[in-house]
């Protein structure tokens, strides 16, 4: 009997410490490991309760029910980079797709360059398409118009979304204490010079090399590869014990700097739950070629690319093929 009762006091112990200091993972959303802080509960969900930021639908029109992590579905996530300066309302400066399936044990990362030329949804309006950069979606209708265009390229549902505020990005990479990378071109962009070969980048640094494409041959692709590499390296520096006495400073660089649907319950579920789907992690490229047109420079996606990308995705989402709808031919509104 008295053992009985010490195991369940043990129990108890732990589940509360768990709960005080609970594994707050917010990048497990990004590539299915996780950014780990050690923090008091209450902490970590008034920071969550400040980046979650609802959209007004509650499920896809592209699935046919609501997500449950307890079934361990798979799930799609869009993450953005928003860059926002003074006078302007911002646009998506990145665009990544994530895919997470926990059955598989794999995750699929998709960038789309931001200049790819296809339809914009108005969620409000969906009869009204413009074509033009998928990155003006944002600009033209925020994270919703975002996502139903992600949605309408692709032809698969996005279950949720990940902003980043990309001035506000420095803060983050300067309170994990800054990161390490090796440069393969040299470059100078908004006043920072970086050098070619191994450095270690504050924030102000980082954000450049993320940016930087006209020097680099591969111009969005090679963008799209340092902004996958900057990602990786937070969370590899979020994971080291030197960062735990610093995660007030962490958690404010996140609140501050991104907004999300997900919620705090959510989110722990994922990491119980969607963890293993980190065991393979691919990333996918979209293969089209650039094109002038009305003296303006767009990136072109066909549709039999699109389709094979589509057919991918919902494979790895455990939906059935679809036709994927021609994407420029209507005229714009």
């Amino acid at each position: 009997m008295n053992t009985t009762r010490l195991d369940r006091k043990k129990k108890i112990k732990k589940k509360s410490k768990w709960l005080r200091y609970s594994l707050f993972t917010f990048f497990i959303i990004l590539v299915g490991s996780g950014l780990y802080f050690y923090n008091a509960y209450n902490d970590v969900a008034n920071a969550v309760n400040k980046m979650n930021k609802p959209i007004s639908r509650e499920v896809s029109e592209k699935r046919e029910q609501k997500i449950e992590f307890e079934q361990k579905d798979p799930i799609s996530i869009l993450m953005v980079g928003i860059d926002e300066r003074e006078g302007d309302h911002g646009r998506t400066d990145s665009m990544l797709v994530l895919t997470v399936n926990p059955e598989t044990k794999t995750t699929n990362i998709l960038s789309i360059p931001r200049d790819t030329r296809t339809k914009l949804l108005d969620p409000e309006n969906p009869k009204k398409t413009t074509i033009d950069k998928i990155n003006h979606a944002y600009a033209f209708g925020g994270i919703e118009m975002s996502i139903a265009s992600v949605e309408n390229f692709l032809n698969i549902p996005i279950d949720y979304y990940v902003e980043i505020n990309m001035e506000g990005f420095k803060d983050i990479v300067d309170a994990v204490g800054g990161i390490d990378v090796d440069n393969q071109y040299a470059f100078e962009l908004d006043g920072v010079t970086l050098k070619e070969g191994p450095q270690h980048l504050n924030g102000t640094k980082a954000l450049a090399y993320s940016r930087m494409r006209k020097e680099d041959p591969r111009g969005d692709i090679g963008r799209g590869e340092r902004q996958r590499e900057v990602i990786t390296k937070i969370i590899d520096k979020g994971k080291s014990l030197s960062t735990l006495t610093n995660y007030k400073n962490i958690l404010d660089a996140l609140e501050n700097n991104i907004k999300t649907n997900l919620t705090l319950p959510e989110i722990i579920e994922m990491q119980s739950a969607y963890k293993p789907a980190a065991e393979t992690i691919e990333k996918l490229e979209i293969e089209g070629s650039g094109k002038m047109l009305n003296n303006v420079w767009y990136y072109m996606v066909d549709d039999e690319t699109r389709q094979i990308l589509s057919d991918q995705l919902r494979e790895q989402l455990g939906l059935t093929k679809e036709v994927v709808m021609n994407n420029t031919n209507s005229k714009s509104n």
